[in-house]
Parts: C-alpha cells; structure tokens; sequence
C-alpha cells in the first residue's frame, strides 16, 4: 500500500504546528486562532489534525530503521 500521499500530508501539518507553536513560543501569536478564531470549531479540528499526525509521524521512526536495515 503506498502511503507517500498520507507521509506527506500528516508531514505538513506537523510543520505546520511546529510553526504555530514556534509563533507562539517567541511571539505569543497564534496564527491558526488568528486565521481562523480562538478555539473555534475549525480550529479544533486544525489542532486536532496536527496532533494526530505528530502521532503518525512517530511510525516513520519503525520506516526508517527497516529501511536502514534493508541496506545492511
């Protein structure tokens, strides 16, 4: 099953939110409350998305060592 399409997505929202929180860690701003208002339905769903996908994300950590064993 070729999951490139879904690595690259959930990879983007975890740039993504890596982003926010950078924004928000040195700036106190929130982009995606700005964007798209404080704790409102579409940013729950925004924040929710980025956190299930930094949870998808930890599986390329298993990618990665099988791959680098393959080469072995």
């Amino acid at each position: 099953m070729n999951s490139k399409w879904l690595d690259y997505t959930t990879l983007t929202l975890v740039i993504v939110g890596a982003v926010n929180w950078g924004l928000v860690g040195f700036f106190k701003f929130d982009l995606v409350a700005y964007l798209f208002g404080s704790l409102s339905l579409l940013s729950r769903i925004i924040y929710a998305l980025v956190g299930l996908s930094g949870l998808y994300v930890l599986s390329m950590y298993g990618r990665i060592i099988a791959v680098g064993e393959e080469g072995e």
